[in-house]
Formats: structure tokens, C-alpha cells, sequence
């Protein structure tokens, strides 16, 4: 009995311990139902949302101008006066202080960019290990790095959000597929052009104008769109990198500077050809631009309707001085050998052979009796 007393004992004290700790009366059932509709009754109120919300709507300007209020009254109060001059867009409130910022920062980012792409390529100038082609690869990839390091940072610095440029990124994206395709194509290919060594400063190339004349020009500059050649009459070309990925470029120092001239010359059948062969080497050799190696070689090229055909091909290391000018020299040593060793240069000639007629009898009948009288 003692045990059976004591159980509805314990069970009522835990009841009450349960209800006193969720607030209600001491009778069970109305302790567990009360609390219950209480909670469900609490919602809590959102504190700290309106509080993040007004911090992230503060401006840098405003920043700057506590910050400088909180050192100096003066120079505050001058922020404060540039920071109520302001223009009211829709909800877009700007200041003159927001612009001024603005600018400011623009032209701080424009600077470091400057200063560093200057110290880069100084410092790329003194790298013993490049070529000039390497060197000028070097440089352009270094400023393309640094203006895009420099863009970001000014975008960092102006609290500008980066994912804001998501859906004008893919229209820039379009606008450089289509409208700026060959800016872009003409970049890689000057780029490639580098990197390959096929095209670069200094090679002397075969350019031709609009007429198709062609003339021979020496590559002064790659630049990010076009390069430059510079031709013997100071004419200057530009032409894009495309077309030196997609055309064909005779490059006459691709591999080496040395550069073989061919000049044709005839002499008359009745001449010595041995002494041509004499004087045509003697020629070549007294031009002081022609090469002693390679040795000049004089061919006899055939026999041609009035003259013996021959050609003198010498070897020259400074095609960008011109291959024209060169020639005359070897040209004008060969006239005067010719003319005092009586070598005839013969011109063309023609034998014209007239068929007989009754009409053409009696025009020579009459001429050969003085019969024809003109007016």
C-alpha cells in the first residue's frame, strides 16, 4: 500500500515542477494548453535588418566627410558645403563631392597605370636575356595586365559592384563580336605575329599600294592594330595585322639579311663572250654594296632573236638601303666596260618582208623613175 500511495505523488510534483517552469497555474491540464497559445502568439521583431540596411546605403562621400569633420572643423565643413551642392535624378541624389571623387579616382588609377607601364618597359629595355622581339612582346602583355589591373582596382575603389556588369558584360560581349571584331582580330594576330618571330621590327618586307605597284619597305613598328613600314621614298604604310596572318608576305630577311639581286643584260652575237663574262664579273665586283661571299655568278641565260642573253646575279646584306639603286650601279660599271672594250649592247630588230602585187610593182615602178610627185 505504501507503494502504491507514493506513485500519484511523484507524478503530481512533476506536473507542477513542468508548470511552474512554463509560467501557468498549478493544475495540469490548463498549465500545458496556456503556454502553448503563447508562443505561437510571439513573433519576434526584426532589430537588426533595418540597422544593416542603413549601412549599406551610406555613401563613401559621407564616410569621408565624418571621417575629415572628426579631425579637422574646417575641412569638414568645406566637404559638408561640396556635399550639399548636389543634383536630385529620380531617387539618384549626386553630389559635387561625388563627382570630384569620381574624377579623382579616375585620375589617380590613370596615373599609377602610366608610371607602371613606363617602369615595366624600362625594366623589360634592360633584360639581357630577350631579343628585340621578345622584348616588345614582353611590353605589350605587361600594359594589356596592367590597364586591366588598373580597371578593376577603380572599380574596387568606387564601390562599384562588379555584378552589376553582368548583363552589360554580355552586351559588350555582342558589341565585341560583331562591331569590334577586327580591333580584337587584329590584337591576337599582332600578338601572334610576336610570338611566332615571323613578322617583326627591323625585316624588310614587299609592300604593295592600291595600284598593285609593289615596293620594298622595312617594318618599323607593331603596333596593337597595324604595323608600320616605312619604304625608300619615306612613304609610310599601314597595314593591319590581319592581313599579314591571312596574306602572303614576302619578308626578304625572315631568316637572314642576305638578299641575292638579279640583273639581265644582252650583248650582240658578234662579240667576244668570254670577255663578257670578264667584264660582267668586273662589274659586280667594283660595286662596293655587292658581296665578296657569296661570289657573284655571270650566266649565259640563251640566244635570244638579237642578242646573246646573260645575267649577273651578286648578293647584298642591306636590302632596306634598296635593291633598284643597287642594280643601276652594276648597270652603269657594265656600260662603261662595255663602251671601252667595244661590247655592242644590240637593240631589237626587225626584218619586214612585203609580198608582190601588181599595185606594189607599179608604186616601186614609179618611184624609181621619179615619176612620183607628192604634195
Amino acid at each position: 500500500m505504501t507503494t502504491a500511495a507514493s506513485l500519484p505523488t511523484d507524478e503530481t510534483e512533476t506536473t507542477d515542477l513542468d508548470a511552474e517552469a512554463l509560467g501557468g497555474d498549478e493544475t495540469g491540464d490548463e498549465t500545458i494548453a496556456e503556454p502553448v497559445e503563447q508562443v505561437s502568439e510571439v513573433v519576434p521583431p526584426p532589430v537588426d535588418e533595418p540597422a544593416e540596411a542603413v549601412i549599406e546605403a551610406v555613401e563613401a562621400s559621407e564616410i569621408l566627410v565624418e571621417d575629415v569633420s572628426a579631425k579637422n572643423e574646417a575641412a569638414g565643413a568645406f566637404l559638408q558645403s561640396l556635399q550639399d551642392a548636389a543634383i536630385q535624378i529620380g531617387n539618384l541624389r549626386i553630389s559635387m563631392l561625388d563627382i570630384l571623387l569620381v574624377v579623382g579616382v579616375i585620375a589617380l588609377v590613370i596615373t599609377a597605370a602610366w608610371v607602371l607601364t613606363r617602369l615595366s618597359r624600362n625594366l623589360i629595355k634592360r633584360i639581357t636575356g630577350f631579343d628585340s622581339t621578345q622584348k616588345l612582346l614582353a611590353e605589350k602583355l605587361s600594359t594589356i595586365v596592367i590597364w586591366a589591373l588598373a580597371f578593376l582596382i577603380g572599380i574596387d575603389m568606387l564601390g562599384i559592384d562588379l555584378t552589376a556588369f553582368a548583363v552589360f558584360g554580355g552586351a559588350f560581349g555582342l558589341a565585341i563580336g560583331f562591331g569590334m571584331q577586327k580591333t580584337f582580330g587584329n590584337l591576337i594576330s599582332g600578338i601572334l605575329l610576336l610570338l611566332d618571330k615571323s613578322i617583326k621590327p627591323g625585316d624588310v618586307i614587299s609592300v604593295s599600294d592600291q595600284a598593285g605597284n609593289e615596293s620594298v619597305g622595312q617594318i618599323r613598328k607593331i603596333g596593337i592594330r597595324a604595323i608600320s613600314v616605312i619604304t625608300r621614298d619615306q612613304t609610310e604604310h599601314l597595314i593591319p595585322n590581319e592581313n599579314l596572318m591571312i596574306n602572303q608576305v614576302v619578308n626578304w630577311s625572315y631568316s637572314s639579311r642576305d638578299v641575292r639581286v638579279k640583273a639581265p643584260i644582252g650583248v650582240s652575237y658578234g662579240c667576244d663572250l668570254e670577255l663578257v663574262f670578264d667584264l660582267l664579273r668586273q662589274a659586280v665586283d667594283d660595286t662596293p654594296r655587292v658581296l665578296k661571299h657569296p661570289k657573284p655568278g655571270v650566266n649565259l641565260m640563251g640566244f635570244g632573236d638579237s642578242s646573246v642573253d646573260f645575267e649577273v646575279r651578286f648578293w647584298i646584306k642591306d636590302p632596306e638601303e634598296g635593291l633598284a639603286n643597287v642594280r643601276s650601279d652594276v648597270f652603269m660599271r657594265i656600260w662603261k666596260l662595255f663602251k671601252e672594250n667595244d661590247i655592242e649592247i644590240p637593240f631589237p630588230q626587225r626584218d619586214l618582208h612585203l609580198r608582190s602585187s601588181k599595185q606594189m610593182d607599179q608604186l616601186v615602178k614609179l618611184m624609181s623613175e621619179g615619176k612620183l610627185q607628192t604634195d
